[in-house]
């Protein structure tokens, strides 16, 4: 909590910019905000009342909407690139998230080769964390 007399910053996500500041930081006419809203090219959030707030992240999508349209690029030109540009991040987390499960499957065989060589027990694991050259591993893993 803010002590009395410190602000804290909005997060990037905070609708804090009514259109004339939004357009302002954009260089951005507010009918031109108006009719990137209506294309669906930008959501800002509302008030009670129904008045339009920008956040941070809006605004930095704004001036991509522009950097991209003075580039020559059609507005449904600039909606592809941004679902592309979404579907690219979403991608890239999901494979982050697989690599991690990957890494940590790859951990436990490790321990569990380890304990069973530790115990001298007759194994049924195989001997090497990686399969032998020319062929495959499959690690089967229970459904969600």
């Amino acid at each position: 909590m803010a002590r009395r007399g410190q602000h804290e910053q909005p997060g990037p996500d905070s609708a804090v910019y009514v259109i004339s500041v939004a357009a302002e930081l954009t260089g951005l006419h507010p009918q031109t905000l108006r009719t990137y809203e209506r294309l669906g090219l930008i959501t800002p959030g509302r008030t009670g009342g129904g008045g339009r707030r920008y956040s941070h992240r809006d605004i930095e999508v704004l001036r991509q909407i522009a950097s991209l349209t003075s580039a020559g690029i059609g507005l449904e030109g600039v909606r592809r690139i941004m679902d592309l540009e979404h579907r690219v991040a979403a991608l890239s987390a999901r494979n982050e998230e697989l690599l991690a499960e990957l890494e940590a499957t790859r951990e436990a065989l490790r321990e569990a080769m380890n304990a069973r060589r530790a115990e001298r027990a007759p194994s049924r694991l195989p001997v090497r964390a990686e399969p032998p050259r020319g062929q495959s591993l499959v690690v089967w893993r229970r459904g969600r």
